[in-house]
């Protein structure tokens, strides 16, 4: 008989188990199974956000979201559109019923024990079929399986667990790219304006080796001060539209830059232009700032 065996909730930074069903099976081939979740869920972060993995007759499904992860057993027939609906429905009522902030305090295993009673209810809901079919509509669950399949893992893929040699998983990064938060109105305004701060150093520029070319004795670091003011805005703007590791320490970075080139342009330029090449690199640096990554959606389609 196809059924839900056995399900946990675990946070994925360290694999600490916060819930979990209670089960009284006793079959060796299912503890062994227990087994090798217990460890695939220490290992939640190196792995695309939905996976199955086959384990001798039974099935293991996770999924994890907002650095929470959620896994189940089942036996190896029972269908994929509803392991993940029913992975689906713990994770909606997780996120409802706690908070990020008590999640992350969670010291000792099982601090969320209580959220078994909901566990348990939903996993006798999803191994009765002909009442669940009445309640639940799988029309968009299966959608989502079509479009975007859970990626099937191996024993290899999982490295020590259950004995296998350790290796460094080759799906670290694999999962869907970072996204930033939505853009805002300030931030469009910082873009366009970098952006006008790069043109006219592009520009400036291009005068100061015309003059180079006319009068041997210009200063020919007042080009380099120049286009390193270009590619200094620009980069600014490459770092507020994409996600880049350390992108805030970059920012600052650039920042400097536009700074100490208009500082060395002084003799150039009069004191409002120097201050509204400073203010417009401050400007788009703070909405760089402000522009977070975020965090997995709470993808209620799994």
């Amino acid at each position: 008989m196809s059924m839900v065996l056995f399900a946990s909730v675990v946070r994925v930074r360290d694999g600490l188990p916060l819930s979990a069903s209670t089960d009284h099976e006793q079959d060796k081939g299912l503890q062994e199974t227990k087994k090798q979740l217990k460890g695939l869920s220490k290992k939640l972060s190196q792995f695309p956000d939905r996976c199955s993995l086959k384990s001798g007759v039974y099935n293991i499904n996770f999924t994890s979201s907002l650095g929470v992860g959620y896994l189940m057993v089942c036996t190896e027939n029972y269908p994929n559109v509803l392991a993940f609906s029913f992975l689906d429905e713990l994770q909606r009522e997780f996120i409802v019923t706690y908070d990020t902030k008590r999640i992350n305090s969670a010291l000792r295993p099982f601090s969320l024990i209580e959220f078994d009673n909901f566990i348990r209810k939903t996993k006798q809901r999803y191994n009765s079929p002909r009442s669940l079919s009445t309640k639940i509509n799988l029309a968009d669950m299966q959608t989502e399986i079509k479009l975007r399949p859970p990626y099937q893992l191996s024993a290899e893929d999982i490295g020590s667990i259950n004995g296998f040699s350790q290796h460094k998983s080759k799906y670290k990064g694999i999962g869907p790219i970072q996204m930033l938060e939505p853009v805002t109105l300030s931030g469009i305004v910082a873009c366009v304006l970098s952006v006008l701060c790069g043109a006219l150093n592009l520009l400036r520029g291009v005068h100061a080796i015309e003059s180079i070319l006319q009068n041997e004795d210009e200063d020919f670091n007042y080009v380099i001060a120049f286009f390193l003011g270009t590619a200094a805005c620009l980069y600014q703007v490459y770092l507020f539209a994409c996600y880049s590791v350390w992108r805030n320490i970059k920012s600052f970075l650039a920042f400097a830059m536009i700074c100490l080139c208009n500082m060395y342009l002084y003799e150039l330029r009069n004191m409002w232009q120097i201050l509204f090449h400073v203010t417009v690199g401050a400007f788009i640096t703070f909405q760089i700032y402000l522009r977070r990554p975020q965090g997995k959606a709470p993808d209620y389609n799994v």
